[in-house]
């Protein structure tokens, strides 16, 4: 739901990862430098093709054998770069991807991609799916098909020293301050489409700053530029865990459910729940999320296109 320049440092992925957090329940988190660490283990490489999953490909894609991919990095656990130099992304998008295409006998080729773009992209046919920790909403549902693999959501973090704020379960709690977000992401959307709710109320409205990548909202925290941030469950809880980022994880906001992403009507989608399931089934989902630490994303079983969640 949010990007980060794909020249960002491993120094600078790791000072990130500060803005995430523990919270009441959450699955413990890879600390500091255990986010290059993680990123080393191998989870995905021993995973068998699944002929059944497989069928449900389109004829052209099961003879090419490959499809293309747009692919949003910012921070841990989504997806980053631990090694700028490889140029090789790692994080849970990406071992998803890699999973998937081994049990569907496929060669995904990953594009690095400004997450606003990527959605459009697909409608273009520049791509034949897209990830970038993309939640399942009515209005992206309109253009775009979803496999869901994870439940993750919206949060808010604030400044470590900033123990006065309370969570926010409620948009009215946020009148007068000022929250930092990421360009085109459902939370720059959901702040956005509730401003009235301060003025209706009598009260000054908030005041949102959108950035195009995720160290320039953290610095803005960090600086007192804002007040809060709003971004990832996992993304913030994550960032938490690291003490040279120097926030903390103030509250879940609302859950929704991330999928891959796909052209409307784009008849990839069976086949790959078919693979996420066969993933569910067979272990590997598990592994995957405990390499993260995010096992309270887990889902039960992968949908295509479910509605948005209240």
């Amino acid at each position: 739901m949010r990007r980060a320049p794909a020249t960002l440092t491993a120094a600078a992925a790791l000072l990130l990862l500060a803005a995430c957090g523990s919270g009441v329940g959450k699955s413990p988190a890879p600390a500091g430098s255990s986010a290059l660490a993680a990123a080393a283990q191998d989870v995905v490489s021993t995973v068998p093709k699944s002929e059944k999953a497989a069928a449900l490909l389109p004829e052209e894609t099961r003879k090419a054998g490959k499809l293309k991919l747009g692919g949003s990095s910012g921070t841990p656990p989504s997806a980053f770069y631990p090694d700028p130099a490889v140029k090789k992304a790692a994080g849970i998008d990406v071992d998803f991807t890699d999973a998937v295409a081994k049990v569907l006998g496929l060669t995904i080729e990953r594009e690095e991609a400004a997450f606003e773009t990527i959605l459009p992209a697909l409608g273009s046919g520049k791509y034949d799916l897209g990830t970038g920790n993309f939640g399942v909403t009515t209005a992206r549902l309109k253009t775009i098909d979803f496999v869901t693999y994870i439940n993750d959501g919206q949060g808010f973090s604030v400044k470590k020293d900033n123990t006065a704020q309370q969570p926010v379960k409620e948009i009215g709690q946020l009148c007068g301050l000022t929250i930092g977000t990421g360009v085109g992401t459902t939370f720059e959307t959901t702040l956005n489409s509730k401003k009235n709710v301060c003025t209706d109320a009598g009260k000054k409205a908030y005041e949102v700053r959108a950035f195009s990548d995720t160290g320039a909202t953290l610095t803005s925290l960090q600086q007192g530029k804002v007040d809060l941030v709003m971004s990832t469950i996992n993304g913030l809880r994550y960032q938490e865990s690291q003490p040279a980022s120097g926030t903390r994880f103030l509250s879940e906001f609302r859950r929704l459910d991330v999928g891959f992403a796909f052209k409307k009507g784009s008849p990839l989608a069976p086949a790959f729940q078919a693979a996420v399931n066969q993933l569910i089934q067979d272990g590997t989902y598990r592994k995957i999320l405990q390499k993260w630490g995010t096992e309270q994303s887990a889902i039960s079983t992968s949908e295509i296109s479910p509605p948005e969640r209240p």
